[in-house]
C-alpha cells in the first residue's frame, strides 16, 4: 500500500510503500480492548489507602480499667469502633491491578490499531524533520515547531492539528533527537517519541500519528 509523503512545509514530495504486514491487518475489537484495558490497569497508580488500627497514631494506653466501671471493656482508642480509630476492610495501597500481556498479543494489537488508523486517514508521513536553531541559540525554538504544525494542518484531513486541544498528535522518530523533543515540548497535545516505543494505547490516545519516513522501517521489526 502506498501513502503520500509530505515535507515540513506541508507540500507533497512523493509516495512511500507501507508494509502490508503492519498496516493492512484486519480490525479486531476484542483483541484491542483486551490489550488496552490491561495497559491502563498496569499504569494505574494506587492512592486510596485506609489505615488499620496498627497504623493509626496513639492508642497505646488502655482507656479505662478492665472491670468495675460499668462500661464495656476496651484495650485501645484506636479500635475500629472508636472515632479516630483504624478502618476495617478499607482500601489498601498494596492492591495490585497489573495484568499480564503477552508480547505477541501486544504486537498484534499495535498492528490492528495502526491499520485502522491508516484506514481512518489519520497517519501522516514526513520525508524529514529538521529544525534550525536561530543565530546565537543552542536549540531550535518552539515557534519553529509550531510553524511546522500549522503547515501540516493545511493538508486535507489534518485540520484538527491546530484546532484540537488535547492529544493532537504523536510525532514518531527513527532515533531519539533532543533538539526535536525540546522544540515540541511546549506544544500542548503533541508527544514526540521514538517509533520503537509506540504502543496500542498511544495509537488510540492521539488523534494523528506523524511518522518521519525513516521511522517506518522500525515498525517492521517486532520489539519487546
Amino acid at each position: 500500500m502506498d501513502i503520500k509523503v509530505y515535507n515540513q512545509e506541508g507540500k507533497e514530495t512523493g509516495k512511500v510503500k507501507l508494509d502490508d504486514k503492519v498496516f493492512s491487518v484486519p480490525f479486531n475489537a476484542d483483541l484491542l480492548h483486551q490489550v488496552i484495558v490491561s495497559m491502563q490497569a498496569n499504569k494505574r497508580v494506587v492512592i486510596a489507602h485506609a489505615k488499620t488500627r496498627a497504623e493509626v497514631r496513639g492508642g497505646g494506653r488502655k482507656p479505662w480499667r478492665q472491670k468495675g466501671t460499668g462500661r464495656a471493656r476496651h484495650g485501645s482508642t484506636r479500635s475500629p469502633i472508636w472515632i479516630g480509630g483504624g478502618a476495617t476492610h478499607g482500601p489498601l495501597k498494596e492492591k495490585n491491578y497489573e495484568k499480564k500481556i503477552n508480547k505477541k498479543t501486544k504486537r498484534k494489537a499495535l498492528l490492528v490499531a495502526l491499520s485502522q488508523k491508516l484506514r481512518d486517514g489519520e497517519i501522516l508521513v514526513l520525508d524529514n524533520l529538521k529544525l534550525t536553531p536561530p543565530s546565537g541559540a543552542s536549540f531550535a525554538k518552539t515557534k519553529e515547531a509550531n510553524a511546522i504544525v500549522s503547515n501540516l494542518s493545511k493538508i486535507k484531513g489534518f485540520e484538527d492539528l491546530t484546532k484540537k486541544k488535547k492529544n493532537r498528535a504523536e510525532v514518531l522518530l527513527a532515533n531519539k533527537t533532543d533538539e526535536i523533543k525540546r522544540a515540541f515540548k511546549n506544544l500542548f497535545g503533541i508527544l514526540v517519541e521514538e517509533a520503537r516505543s509506540l504502543n496500542p494505547l498511544d495509537v488510540l490516545t492521539y488523534k494523528y500519528l506523524i511518522f518521519i519516513k525513516d521511522s517506518l522501517k522500525v515498525l517492521e521489526k517486532p520489539t519487546s
